[in-house]
């Protein structure tokens, strides 16, 4: 599968995976992690994201994440990932998952190129317009479900997500931009 998963038997191969891999048992806001990758593709369909984006966000926190450390394969079986939902979207949740958020965070919105830092392996490297569209379209879908289903994380935080996605939201899609200004704007 090289465009990653578009069809309902494709969804359905990744959600097993996700599920085997323990999701449908980890707590997450919301209920569980599966729940959560459920509702963030879900997001991602609606704002108009093509199936790799969507894939990623299905798939987000396989390897797991600056702020959710719990991974259900390690990196080190990327290709293992890869064959179910494809190169481009495999290449999205490395992205997602390796990101350093407090060295990224503070530089979206600005006028330089954001440059990455892999908090697996600490190196630096400057991704192109398209895959920092995509990382941050995954990131406002996926803090916005943990917002709507987190009261104490959304009194702590949401102030914080609502500057970061205003100030980039030159690189979020029109529907993701209204969706973080409903939810998180005051």
């Amino acid at each position: 599968m090289t465009d990653g998963p578009g069809t309902a038997p494709e969804w359905s191969r990744a959600e097993a995976f996700l599920r085997g891999r323990g999701a449908a048992r980890m707590p997450h806001p919301g209920g569980t992690l599966l729940e959560h990758l459920g509702r963030v593709r879900g997001l991602l369909a609606e704002w108009g994201a093509d199936s790799r984006i969507q894939a990623a966000g299905l798939c987000h926190a396989t390897y797991g994440t600056d702020g959710f450390d719990e991974p259900l394969l390690p990196v080190t079986e990327r290709a293992v990932l890869a064959e179910l939902i494809g190169e481009r979207a495999e290449e999205l949740v490395y992205l997602y998952a390796s990101c350093d958020r407090g060295v990224v965070y503070p530089q979206l919105g600005g006028v330089e190129p954001v440059a990455f830092r892999d908090r697996f392996t600490g190196a630096r490297h400057t991704p192109d317009e398209a895959d920092l569209r995509a990382f941050v379209e995954i990131t406002a879908a996926n803090e916005l479900d943990v917002m709507a289903h987190n009261a104490e994380l959304a009194e702590r935080h949401g102030a914080q997500l609502h500057r970061l996605f205003t100030r980039s939201g030159g690189l979020l899609s029109r529907a993701a931009q209204d969706a973080c200004a409903r939810q998180l704007g005051p």
